[in-house]
């Protein structure tokens, strides 16, 4: 018999081609300037063609095709992003060694299973008592993995974090410089003071006082009530390795209470006679959704609405610094006593989690580009509104919906005995809400007060 020849040697890609942060950050890029070049040829005629469900009332199909046709409906626009994103992490998924012929098929299911959710959020009652799309997706996925279990031909396309790290680069081009310069010093007193003494206290009563056996869950639970919710909770679980089991746990107490501070704070602002200055910065401080940010600030008014929502932005810029500094705190200080053994730099390196480096990034050339090129404001925020904001809204919708798929409550349980994790997050959105309540009273009232008043 012939000898066979042997199987040939996968080709080893560096990690700048394979691995999730790295990929995100060229997946991230490609979307960038993709939308970006494509507002620049066609203006506001792209989001004909970039779009999510819309609104309904009787029918959900109004949602997907209000006027009955097809070209430039919401349908034909979910279609297009639907798309584009398939190809694109299905050349991700090959880079990785993947198949991207199991990826394929899956994808679409969870995309459709994206788009129920989309149309749940759409429903003008719904709407009108602010239940986002994130909370439809995260109980379509919960219900399939609590019930009939999550499919095994599902498991190629539930790709949690990959999706969000390419979310959060996108969010990076929405987080503008300009905006943190026209809050100036009161924006940033509200938003980066309060959130470090928060993290650090939180994460020490949860050490100290309740003595949660899990670290891990401890910090993720802190960054997400502290910082922005579910972006930092990512980002931090990144840096210190959470379990899967612990993110989710961390993101479900998020997502509940984000929506009752949406519909609680405003009414308290309103009851109390805050000034909308203190009362948007307030909302932006505390409440962890930016778009829960911005629902709640819309019902106290325009000015309340521009200040909570750069406050909220200013914070977000802290998604980064939170995730270098947990690496460093868990390489140097946890880990080491775990293990009893020194950590270098390179470890720090290697935990870091690098689709930050997009998020600054994308952060600084969109900022440099709004504020110092001929057009680039325009341009700039078109891209956003007509482009890239939906693609990061699909992008944290599917990863929403595959947070239900790999969540069984049966495994979340011994993370709630004792309700410790519920305790801790009770308690530290307490402190946030006070401090942040103090701090911004006295730089919108007292320091920097607006000027007229």
């Amino acid at each position: 018999m012939p000898n066979t020849p042997p199987d040939p040697t996968p080709t080893q890609l560096s990690p700048f081609l394979s691995q999730d942060d790295w990929l995100a950050i060229w997946l991230g890029a490609i979307v960038l300037a993709a939308s970006l070049a494509a507002v620049a040829l066609w203006g506001n005629d792209v989001q004909a063609y970039v779009a999510k469900p819309g609104a309904w009332r009787e029918l959900p199909v109004t949602a997907l095709v209000p006027s009955e046709q097809f070209v430039g409906s919401p349908l034909m626009g979910s279609l297009v992003v639907g798309t584009v994103l398939c190809v694109l992490f299905a050349v991700a998924q090959r880079a990785r060694g993947e198949r991207s012929t199991d990826f394929v098929p899956s994808f679409v299911v969870v995309y459709l299973l994206a788009l129920v959710s989309f149309t749940l959020a759409g429903h003008e009652v719904v709407k009108a008592y602010n239940l986002e799309y994130a909370l439809w997706a995260l109980m379509v996925g919960l219900i399939i993995s609590n019930t009939i279990g999550t499919p095994k031909f599902l498991r190629p396309a539930v790709l949690t974090e990959f999706y969000i790290k390419t979310g959060l680069v996108l969010l990076g081009s929405e987080v503008l410089m300009s905006r943190l310069v026209a809050l100036g010093l009161p924006g940033i007193g509200v938003a980066w003071v309060v959130t470090p003494i928060v993290l650090i206290t939180t994460y020490w009563f949860g050490q100290r006082v309740l003595r949660m056996p899990s670290r891990t869950l401890n910090m993720v639970i802190a960054a997400d009530m502290s910082v922005c919710g579910v972006s930092a909770a990512i980002a931090t679980a990144a840096a210190c390795r959470a379990k899967k089991e612990e993110l989710s746990l961390a993101i479900s107490l998020s997502l509940t209470f984000t929506v009752v501070m949406m519909a609680v704070m405003p009414m308290v602002i309103k009851a109390i006679g805050l000034d909308p200055y203190v009362g948007g910065a307030w909302l932006g401080g505390t409440i962890d959704s930016t778009g829960a940010v911005a629902a709640a600030g819309a019902t106290l008014g325009d000015e309340a609405l521009e200040v909570a929502a750069t406050v909220k932005m200013i914070q977000n810029i802290l998604i980064g610094v939170t995730a270098f500094c947990v690496a460093v705190y868990w390489t140097t200080r946890v880990d080491v006593s775990r293990k009893g053994e020194r950590v270098g730099a390179g470890e720090i390196w290697r935990r870091f989690p690098k689709f930050v480096l997009g998020f600054l990034a994308a952060s600084i050339v969109f900022s440099v580009l709004h504020a110092m090129v001929p057009g680039g404001a325009e341009l700039t925020e078109a891209m956003i509104k007509n482009a890239t904001k939906t693609f990061r809204s699909w992008l944290f919708c599917l990863a929403f919906v595959c947070i239900g798929l790999e969540t069984n409550f049966r495994q979340l349980l011994p993370q709630l005995k004792g309700g410790k994790p519920l305790a801790l997050y009770l308690c530290g959105q307490f402190l946030n809400l006070c401090l942040t309540l103090l701090m911004a009273w006295l730089m919108f009232g007292v320091f920097f007060p607006p000027a007229g008043d």
